[in-house]
């Protein structure tokens, strides 16, 4: 497995992660024993980083990645784990909270839910508008002094942002969406985290499966509510994946590794987190690892898909406006 510093003050990690929300929620029922499986073949095959939240599946994937590390060594993994986000006992999302307070008290709870004594990651999984950064970084860096938290991230910070955290204490990573189809932090947010020595972990590589070319006409739940997959723009980027079908067919991989191998050829600053809940589908995206595309292939990849083609943004309108990354 290929590692790397991650940012400038940063551990060694793989140069693929998983990302493990869909082994909890919002894409269907997923097999607890596949997905502890799939954990376990990642670790196995040299994936270090393993990231979640504690709000997927309200703390059931934490306590899912805590049933597959027993018996594992804990050095293996680096774990990255949002915070912050707030549901409702029916699910539903209900704001953001990074006041210091509650950032130790989530941390409290998912330490007890990993079966761990520290969070390699630690971040919040968006700005909380009404607490300046600096004191929800200021929370991180006082578990760090306590020894329950090794590294600060952020998620979905814009570049002001991200300096005014800087300022405080070192952000090894910054985890935002990066895809063919999602390419808005080139227009700043990239350079800003180059500049300051801040890698990018790229989650939403496949677009929620939109790049796969696998989905069926028609798409159920969290998909259904996001513009990419309603009417008319669904339909014009089902066209755009299938100039990318083409292009794999030819090449002899699948949408997804071409979609994969782009992301990973932006830079070995960017890690892509593999959101997948199946052993065959990590092992599809590590053979991207030994993929190589030329200049010319990745030109014509990006006619295929056009950032400026894409139809739809990707969240609603509600929830792009709580993107601190996109103001």
């Amino acid at each position: 497995m290929q590692t790397f510093a991650l940012g400038r003050s940063g551990p060694q990690v793989s140069r693929i992660g998983l990302g493990c929300m869909g082994m909890s929620d919002f894409y269907g029922p997923a097999r607890e024993e596949e997905s502890i499986a799939t954990i376990h073949a990642a670790m196995d095959a040299g994936v270090t980083l393993i990231d979640t939240g504690d709000f997927y599946g309200m703390g059931h994937n934490e306590t899912l990645i805590g049933r597959a590390l027993r018996g594992k060594s804990r050095q293996q993994v680096l774990l990255s784990v949002k915070f912050g986000a707030l549901r409702t006992p029916s699910g539903a999302f209900a704001g953001f909270d990074g006041r210091p307070q509650a950032v130790k008290n989530f941390a409290a709870y998912s330490l007890k839910r990993l079966g761990t004594d520290y969070i390699d990651i630690y971040r919040p999984a968006r700005v909380d508008p009404h607490v300046p950064i600096e004191e929800t970084v200021g929370a991180i860096v006082d578990l760090i002094r306590s020894g329950h938290v090794r590294h600060v991230g952020l998620s979905e910070a814009g570049a002001s942002t991200l300096r005014r955290a800087q300022a405080v204490h070192p952000i090894v990573d910054l985890q935002i969406e990066y895809s063919l189809a999602s390419r808005s932090i080139e227009s700043g947010v990239l350079s800003a985290a180059r500049e300051l020595g801040i890698a990018i972990t790229a989650y939403g590589v496949l677009s929620r499966g939109l790049l796969t070319g696998a989905l069926p006409p028609v798409v159920p739940g969290l998909r259904a509510h996001m513009p990419r997959f309603q009417g008319e723009n669904y339909q014009r980027n089902l066209r755009l994946v299938e100039a990318l079908a083409i292009i794999a067919r030819r090449k002899g991989v699948t949408p997804s590794q071409l979609a994969i191998a782009w992301v990973l050829s932006r830079g070995d600053d960017i890690v892509p987190l593999i959101g997948t809940t199946r052993r065959q589908g990590l092992t599809e995206a590590l053979q991207t690892l030994s993929m190589h595309l030329s200049p010319e292939e990745l030109t014509e990849i990006e006619k295929a898909v056009p950032a400026e083609a894409v139809a739809g943004t990707r969240y609603g309108a509600e929830q792009m406006q709580q993107l601190d990354s996109e103001r």
